[in-house]
């Protein structure tokens, strides 16, 4: 074979997983960023604070509005809108009332389940089953400590982040494959309809416009939509939901990581075998994950 199209065939294998690493990684230290704006708006605030900005800057890089498809199949742009919308709410509601390790360890529950939903292969299984290990390793020795403080509405909210990442994943590659590279904008537009006025009643229109706030909110917005959502909807049609589901094991590792830079928390060394089994698991799955005809998505 040649060695310019080994290349070439290695590089688009690979690079559908780059793509998920950067956006889980993106994800996680904007979390941590987000916290900053909770004091004055609120989780319902910030959350409103990234999509609206995160939407315009979609917009105007990719305007949507070149690559809309005839006829359009709104539904699956409905549900992966919805979905996005209740993925970023609940998970900033869930990190107002919980340590973030735990709200973003009861978040995994979600890709998790659609991991061993869609399972054909046992190694699937094997590396699933790694990720959840890796995740009570992070948390739960704080889960061990803290059961009697933990707050069941944050458990309720992160649970409810969860099922919004399900469909998400679900949802996503439907969306993506009907409308291509516009499908990040469109999503986060639709997310923000449903966001902004939830955190305009929360907050107050005059509390989100304030401009000390804007230059924090932009970063968020640029860090935790911008990029990821731009990443992972170039790499949802091109991998299975499955693994797309595994690979997002990668994020209670971020978040640790996050949370050591940008937050100076320590890990006990529990946690830090728990952030090793993750990225193995995740490893793993990129390794094993290797296309059956019945599994490519069209691209």
């Amino acid at each position: 074979m040649d060695p310019g199209q080994t290349r070439a065939n290695a590089l688009t294998v690979l690079a559908p997983f780059a793509a998920i690493i950067g956006a889980t990684c993106a994800f996680q230290f904007g979390a941590s960023l987000a916290k900053g704006l909770f004091p004055a708006v609120g989780p319902q605030g910030a959350a409103a604070l990234r999509l609206v900005l995160g939407a315009a800057m979609l917009i105007v890089v990719v305007r949507p509005w070149r690559a809309w498809p005839k006829p359009a199949p709104l539904l699956p742009m409905a549900g992966l809108g919805l979905a996005t919308a209740g993925a970023i709410l609940f998970f900033y509601l869930a990190i107002g009332r919980l340590p973030q390790g735990v709200a973003v360890a009861l978040q995994f529950l979600g890709p998790l389940g659609v991991a061993i939903a869609g399972s054909r292969r046992p190694s699937d299984l094997l590396w699933a089953g790694l990720a959840a290990a890796g995740v009570w390793g992070l948390v739960g020795q704080g889960l061990r400590q803290g059961t009697d403080r933990l707050d069941l509405l944050g458990i309720g909210f992160a649970l409810a982040a969860a099922a919004s990442w399900a469909a998400y994943i679900v949802w996503g590659q439907a969306a993506s494959r009907a409308f291509g590279r516009a499908t990040p904008a469109l999503a986060v537009g639709v997310a923000t309809l449903v966001v902004f006025p939830v955190g305009a009643q929360h907050a107050g229109l005059a509390a989100l416009l304030q401009p000390a706030l804007l230059p924090l909110a932009l970063l968020v917005a640029l860090i935790s939509t911008a990029i990821p959502f731009s990443l992972e909807m170039y790499a949802l049609p091109r991998m299975p939901a499955r693994t797309f589901a595994v690979l997002t094991s990668l994020e209670p590792a971020f978040g640790a990581l996050a949370g050591l830079v940008l937050l100076h928390e320590r890990l006990a060394s529990a946690q830090l075998a728990g952030v090793l089994a993750v990225m193995a698991a995740a490893a793993g799955a990129a390794w094993s994950s290797q296309p059956r005809a019945t599994d490519i998505p069209p691209t």
